[in-house]
């Protein structure tokens, strides 16, 4: 990858997401960070000076193409980082398909469709795409059907867009962190009735980590699936 690579991020205002924009920015590469509205944007651009921001809701996946015809997209992209996700728990026997309808919205269909308006860019700079998935995107729980789906599903994206991409030049890679410490995290420990211990599990900065390592692959090599665990 270039000296000066363009990386397009969602979910860059905390956790992973944060950690991932702040390496990248300090590091002098372009950034084009996704909010969900103008004010998210505004504080994103104050937190990251130079980088440009594009505002679509994830919440809201037929809207972005929309959204997005309304601003100027990146005329390069090198990375695709898709951070941004939202979770909700419950048992199979109380959620209602609101609930199911926003984790797979967020999760699943706004990833695909936001991958499908950057596919363009990122095929002429044989760029990468990365998914930052979850271990429920491997392994069901108890209480995480619909969060599991949605990321179930994102292996499934990831899996065939690299098939598809793979004669383009363009790498795909997804990562299953296993717990992080995080705003996500800390409301999953609320909705499961226990007391949260961030020291206990894995620091944002360890994933950013491991996805600047796949990302910033010699394009002789490619990471497809990265697990992440809790070392303690």
């Amino acid at each position: 990858m270039r000296d000066m690579a363009t990386h397009v991020i969602t979910g860059a205002g905390s956790g992973i997401g944060a950690a991932v924009a702040r390496r990248l920015h300090a590091r002098g590469d372009e950034l084009v960070l996704l909010a969900r509205d103008a004010g998210r944007a505004k504080e994103l651009a104050a937190e990251y000076p130079g980088a440009r921001t594009l505002v679509g809701d994830l919440a809201d996946p037929e809207r972005l193409s929309w959204a997005f015809s309304h601003q100027s997209l990146p005329d390069r992209v090198d990375s695709l980082l898709h951070i941004a996700g939202v979770v909700d728990l419950g048992p199979v026997g109380e959620l209602t398909p609101k609930v199911w309808q926003a984790q797979l919205n967020a999760n699943l269909v706004s990833p695909a469709e936001i991958t499908r308006h950057f596919l363009p860019q990122l095929r002429l700079t044989q760029g990468h795409v990365l998914f930052v998935n979850s271990g429920a995107g491997l392994n069901a729980h108890a209480e995480w059907s619909a969060y599991a789906a949605s990321k179930h599903g994102l292996k499934a994206l990831a899996d065939s867009l690299r098939h598809e991409e793979k004669p383009n030049g363009v790498r795909v890679t997804s990562v299953y962190p296993g717990r992080t410490a995080s705003p996500m995290q800390a409301k999953v420990h609320q909705q499961e009735g226990k007391a949260y211990d961030p020291s206990r599990w894995i620091d944002p900065e360890s994933v950013a980590t491991t996805i600047l390592m796949a990302i910033d692959l010699p394009s002789d090599a490619e990471v497809n699936d990265l697990t992440v665990r809790p070392g303690r």
